[in-house]
């Protein structure tokens, strides 16, 4: 099989711990799409926690996309072009704030500038900010000041609880929302049908690629939708047990010794 597309997860993925893409990585990134080969990171991160890492791949002047918010939104980085969005029902934002506020977790939402938190800034929180690169602003008001709409919401807490609350707001809200972990503390909550697996089907449907000549790389349970539609899917190596029982390949390498190269130089 001649693949033609390359989707990686950021975190975990085309990072090392310090969130950085080292040059080994990124060279084979650049010689990737000097071949022609289209390229795609799909994440949780706001867009502004993506672009940088895109430009660090010279998205700007190869063409390729970004998918943001677990796929809620996919963007042409070249054009800076919104190709495709979901947001969440309007009447949404409010209710998961209230059950935050009942179970003690911590909520925010996006803006293009801001991370909307309507539970005082945990150190979470602080993570995504730092992560995205976007300040937060608390509103108290939250369930009031948020009266647009919104690609996705966001709760925060100890991993244990985010464990806990996971099944029980799926179960409430199934009708309405795709709901899961991206990270231990984080719990993602986006419309019906939202997932990065979802989004490729609409990037692929752009770019006039077939499932099967697509990889995609990660290592979080967001990532396991996409490795599971790809044509060849694959696990890191540092990636969740529940993540490489689903994927075709395991890379040798972990994130920090560029796992992303190894599958690079290994299938393409």
């Amino acid at each position: 099989m001649r693949y033609r597309l390359l989707v990686l997860d950021i975190d975990g993925t085309v990072t090392n711990s310090q969130k950085e893409v080292t040059e080994r990585t990124r060279k084979a990134v650049l010689q990737l799409e000097e071949k022609g080969v289209r390229v795609a990171i799909a994440s949780g991160r706001h867009p502004r926690g993506v672009l940088p890492i895109a430009r660090t791949l010279d998205f700007h002047k190869s063409g390729n996309f970004i998918l943001a918010y677990n796929g809620a939104k996919i963007i042409d980085v070249r054009q800076n072009a919104c190709v495709y969005e979901r947001k969440l029902p309007a009447y949404l934002p409010a209710r998961l704030w209230k059950d935050a506020k009942k179970y003690g977790l911590g909520i925010l939402t996006y803006t293009d500038h801001a991370l909307i938190a309507g539970t005082k800034p945990d150190a979470y929180m602080e993570l995504e900010s730092q992560i995205s690169h976007i300040p937060i602003e608390y509103h108290e008001d939250f369930c009031r000041f948020v009266d647009f709409s919104v690609n996705g919401c966001l709760f925060t807490g100890p991993p244990e609880d985010i464990e806990a609350i996971e099944p029980v707001l799926s179960h409430r809200y199934f009708h309405e929302t795709q709901i899961f972990r991206s990270e231990p503390c984080f719990l993602e909550v986006v419309g019906k049908n939202v997932d990065k697996a979802y989004s490729l089907k609409h990037l692929l449907e752009i770019l006039g690629i077939s499932r099967e000549e697509m990889v995609c790389c990660g290592d979080s349970f967001s990532d396991i939708s996409m490795i599971r539609y790809a044509g060849l899917g694959v696990a890191m190596a540092n990636a969740r047990e529940q993540v490489k029982d689903v994927a075709n390949y395991i890379t040798e390498r972990d994130n920090d010794h560029d796992g992303v190269a190894e599958v690079i130089e290994k299938f393409f």
